[in-house]
């Protein structure tokens, strides 16, 4: 069992940064691959970002990509989501997962098994 908690949100201006974090317990994160969804209201959850195991490979959402970086650090239990050049769609909560399938990517939430609780991220015009 792996328990997902992400942290970093809040309120971020057009243009500007945030970073968020997810913290794994239970399990050693090494063992997943990672991803980052998000979810608008009135919207259905879509696919960020993922990495596999050892951050060797990354899948972007066209919609974030060049603005969005994701990263973890084994040793820490933690990944990462820096999030540039915000814009008012990039609203949502975000979520991150693990899967467990660690040296692939998959843009499907069905396919993670871990899921944090989410983390609110709005940003103004």
């Amino acid at each position: 069992q792996v328990q997902l908690v992400e942290s970093g949100g809040g309120l971020g201006q057009a243009g500007g940064s945030l970073r968020l974090s997810c913290a794994a317990s239970g399990r050693t994160l090494s063992n997943y691959g990672m991803g980052w969804f998000r979810q608008a209201p009135g919207k259905e959850r879509e696919f960020v970002v993922g990495i596999s195991w050892r951050g060797g490979s990354t899948l972007y959402a066209d919609s974030v990509k060049g603005r969005f970086t994701i990263s973890r650090d084994n040793a820490k239990n933690t990944a990462y989501l820096q999030m540039s050049s915000l814009n008012p769609e990039d609203t949502a909560v975000y979520y991150c997962a693990a899967r467990l399938f660690p040296s692939s990517i998959s843009t499907r939430a069905s396919e993670y098994v871990y899921w944090g609780q989410g983390t609110q991220v709005t940003v103004s015009s």
